[in-house]
């Protein structure tokens, strides 16, 4: 019983992919290690994947509690765990909090910085589940929300504001931005209907597509541009030629009248364009 429960929060969040932001808080802290006169530290660590894991587990619930009635009347998503009755409106809002307050007392003991910024993190990051109401632009808020990750990495270790991180938060919400908008394709004639605004919705599939190979375009430039302002090895250029190529690939599978693999382009490819690049940029940074 416990672990079909455990099971079910699990999908609720869709915790695998905490996988797409997680691999840049390491980015950020391995980057505050080496140049922000911070010191390795595996508790430090540790406290910096439950603070995104506790941020993410809270970001969806709440996505989730909020859209319910949204969800139940799409056919895409009528059987999520609140609309199909798996899992209580109540219980998806009280596991919001608990995973907020959690997250609070993470950033505690870290450091006072990240502590009196977690407030802010909270409210962009829940803050999104609402945007669909009333701005196109909802997908630039998930972005940011991502984008935090980095810097929040490297204030955790290093207490101190740096430019490098955010150039990588540049590429996390551009990038983000992006996919999210090949992901809001499969809703674009159900948003019409209901109200709820995106590109895709506002702006039709060709022209979201576009849009969305414009912001990886950027996300791919600032890949190069942050390579080149801060001296990288070639491990690093290894990293970016293969998260590049997985950003073109992704727009390969998504066409504006079959979006059959939209589903692979958004969760395979990211997951995996996240993974390979953090790994090729955390290996140059440590033998730096």
């Amino acid at each position: 019983m416990l672990q079909k429960k455990i099971s079910n929060y699990l999908s609720l969040v869709t915790f695998s992919h905490t996988i797409f932001a997680m691999p840049f808080a390491l980015i950020g802290y391995f980057l505050a290690v080496k140049f922000g006169k911070g010191s390795f530290s595996w508790s430090t660590m540790g406290l910096v994947i439950l603070c995104m894991v506790f941020a993410r587990n809270a970001a969806m619930a709440f996505n989730r509690f909020a859209d319910r009635y949204i969800d139940s009347l799409n056919p895409r998503t009528a059987f999520r765990e609140i609309p199909s009755g798996i899992i209580k409106p109540g219980s998806a809002l009280i596991f919001t909090i608990i995973n907020s307050l959690l997250f609070i007392s993470a950033t505690w003991f870290i450091n006072q910085l990240t502590f009196h910024l977690s407030p802010v993190a909270l409210f962009i990051i829940l803050g999104y589940s609402l945007t669909k109401r009333f701005t196109y632009f909802c997908h630039f808020i998930l972005g940011l929300g991502l984008s935090l990750a980095p810097i929040g990495a490297y204030l955790a270790v290093s207490g101190n504001f740096f430019w490098l991180p955010l150039l990588y938060s540049g590429i996390v919400l551009l990038w983000v931005s992006g996919f999210d908008i090949i992901y809001a394709l499969q809703d674009d004639d159900f948003d019409k209907k209901q109200s709820l605004l995106s590109i895709p919705s506002r702006f039709g599939r060709k022209n979201a597509i576009i849009l969305s190979s414009v912001l990886h375009t950027f996300s791919a430039i600032l890949v190069l541009i942050t390579g080149l302002v801060s001296s990288v090895g070639i491990l690093y250029w290894i990293g970016s030629v293969i998260f590049i190529g997985l950003l073109i690939y992704q727009h390969l599978l998504v066409k504006p009248n079959d979006l059959s693999r939209v589903n692979f382009a958004f969760a395979t490819m990211n997951g995996i364009a996240s993974v390979i690049f953090a790994g090729f940029v955390v290996t140059d940074i440590l033998i730096r």
